[in-house]
């Protein structure tokens, strides 16, 4: 009996020690590749495989301020604190730079002074521009004389305004489109101004006195911003209206300023909002969907849910108690017409993890979610600097705790503690930005860390397929989907189909280069498609309409 409890005893600390770094890795389930993510208190940003091993690694002369991106030309965008005294809230940052494979600063732009400064997030556009989203400060004179009750209104006001900076040089920069919110505001309060009308009657304005506050200067506090090419919109999070908001990128900067023009033919203003309808007087707190959340994205194309938008709900004072959620809505056409039907549909998410869960999950602040080619989900718990990828079901299939901290790398066996990470994002094996580079891993970033130890990746050539050679049709389909594999069919692949919710309802093995499924035994709508080669996958939208 003794020596079973000393074994129980080295066993039980064994396990306990396992901290930091790499703690789940189930290969079977989860989606392989590489995760990209900036430690909040340091000045690296990292690129780690699934074992959790070191591939890559940047240098910065600034800590993040908040996200980085990898972009399709291997360049790292990566966005610094300039240490603005004026708007000192969280998130501020001020920097926006461009790092090369090699770590060299390849072009640096500044947005921080006395009234404006950038902060939370920026994102690359397809033309090379750049959108960053940035506090702009307002005297409270100037509040006052839109309608904001001078009661609630404090020494100044920090609205928000969206850049496109188009770079130049090392240094220089255009910023050759802009929004301002402050062009877009109502109020119900001071009917001798010239914004006063109905707030619920005009939900494409921002209420000047939502949630205001004589002690708060960060009124609305933007924490994400995201492009749709397709669509020629950004979505934009705001943290303090529990609100994601819709805006017409088509318009030219004087039409951003006004309310008509553009693709919209609605200018600047608000084209869709989801989350808290009461910011326009059309719910209350029992119908409110969002809870001080971030990172809102569209879901790219060829991936499950794709073109709808995905959210880190955080779930901070949310009613019945406090926890996260991620969720996913689909927005009404996802087009132009987002329809006058108030509050705005759908009436519910289309998917979410983790509901009703109140002691499972918790992320009070910062944090993200991003959906996977294989319809998992990867998200980072910001403040516990947490990566967990999970299932369509919501099952862990990896798990990867952050061990960098302000001072120093934490030891395997350290309780981990101000390891925070804003969020952390995933790029598959055949992404164009790995083309031609070193992708051999390295170290753990950890002293030492038995689950990488026992890792192993392997990655054969058909992580580089070449997707097309694969023929889907017919798209929409009536009796038969026809499947073309091209080259594929010579290795092993396998087929999944997937409905809208992102169940699985289907799956197989083919044994030949043309196969087919039948349409006979399923509802008609949109399913999704996902062919997997090696540890590569791709997916592809389909419509059933029998």
């Amino acid at each position: 009996m003794k020596k079973v409890i000393i074994l129980f005893l080295v066993v039980a600390n064994q396990l306990q020690a396992q901290t930091v770094g790499l703690l789940q890795h189930d290969a079977e389930t989860l989606d392989d590749g590489y995760v990209l993510f900036a430690p909040m208190n340091a000045n690296k940003t990292y690129l780690v495989d699934k074992c959790g091993k070191q591939v890559k690694t940047w240098n910065s002369a600034y800590k993040p301020a908040l996200s980085v991106y990898l972009l399709p030309d291997g360049t790292l965008l990566h966005s610094g604190k300039a240490n603005n005294t004026t708007f000192t809230a969280g998130g501020n940052g001020g920097i926006i730079e461009k790092i090369d494979w090699n770590g060299n600063v390849t072009w640096t732009y500044t947005v921080s002074d006395a009234l404006r400064c950038q902060h939370h997030d920026v994102k690359a556009l397809p033309n090379g521009n750049v959108l960053v989203i940035a506090w702009e400060s307002k005297t409270n004179a100037q509040a006052i004389a839109l309608g904001r009750n001078p009661s609630l209104v404090p020494t100044t006001v920090w609205s928000e305004q969206i850049l496109e900076i188009q770079p130049v040089g090392a240094t220089g920069g255009n910023v050759v489109w802009e929004w301002h919110a402050w062009d877009h505001l109502a109020q119900d309060f001071d009917a001798t101004k010239s914004n006063f009308s109905a707030i619920a009657s005009n939900p494409q304005l921002i209420n000047i006195n939502y949630n205001a506050s004589a002690i708060e200067k960060d009124w609305i506090h933007l924490n994400s911003v995201d492009y749709n090419p397709a669509l020629d919109q950004i979505v934009v999070s705001s943290h303090s209206f529990s609100e994601i908001w819709i805006i017409d990128h088509s318009t030219t900067t004087a039409e951003a300023s006004g309310h008509a023009g553009g693709n919209s033919g609605k200018g600047g203003d608000l084209l869709y909002r989801w989350g808290n309808a009461a910011a326009y007087n059309s719910g209350t707190n029992a119908t409110r969907k969002f809870w001080l959340q971030h990172d809102a994205h569209w879901i790219e194309n060829g991936l499950p849910f794709a073109n709808q938008i995905m959210v880190f709900n955080n779930g901070n004072s949310r009613t019945g108690g406090n926890y996260s959620t991620v969720e996913i809505v689909n927005t009404p056409l996802n087009g132009f017409n987002y329809g006058t039907t108030l509050p705005y549909l759908p009436s519910d998410p289309s998917w979410i993890f983790n509901q009703g869960n109140t002691n499972n999950y918790y992320a009070q602040n910062i944090s993200g979610a991003q959906q996977l080619s294989n319809g998992n989900v990867l998200m980072c718990n910001g403040p516990t600097g947490t990566f967990t990828e999970v299932t369509t079901s919501g099952t862990t299939v990896w798990k990867y705790i952050n061990p960098v901290t302000p001072n120093s790398i934490l030891s395997q066996g350290s309780a981990p503690s101000q390891n925070l990470v804003f969020k952390s994002i995933f790029y598959p094996t055949n992404y164009s930005g790995f083309e031609g580079q070193n992708l051999t891993a390295g170290n753990t970033i950890e002293n030492s860390n038995t689950v990488s130890d026992a890792c192993n990746l392997t990655f054969a050539a058909t992580d580089f397929v070449l997707w097309d050679e694969v023929r889907v049709y017919p798209n929409p389909t009536v009796d038969n989907l026809f499947l073309n594999l091209g080259d594929l069919s010579k290795s092993k692949i396998q087929v999944q189909l997937y409905n809208s919710l992102g169940q699985l309802v289907y799956e197989f093995i083919p044994s030949n280069n043309e196969t087919l499924i039948s349409t006979a035994n399923y509802s008609n709508g949109i399913y999704y498609i996902r062919i997997s080669s090696g540890n590569s996958s791709k997916s592809f939208k389909v419509i059933f309409n029998k």
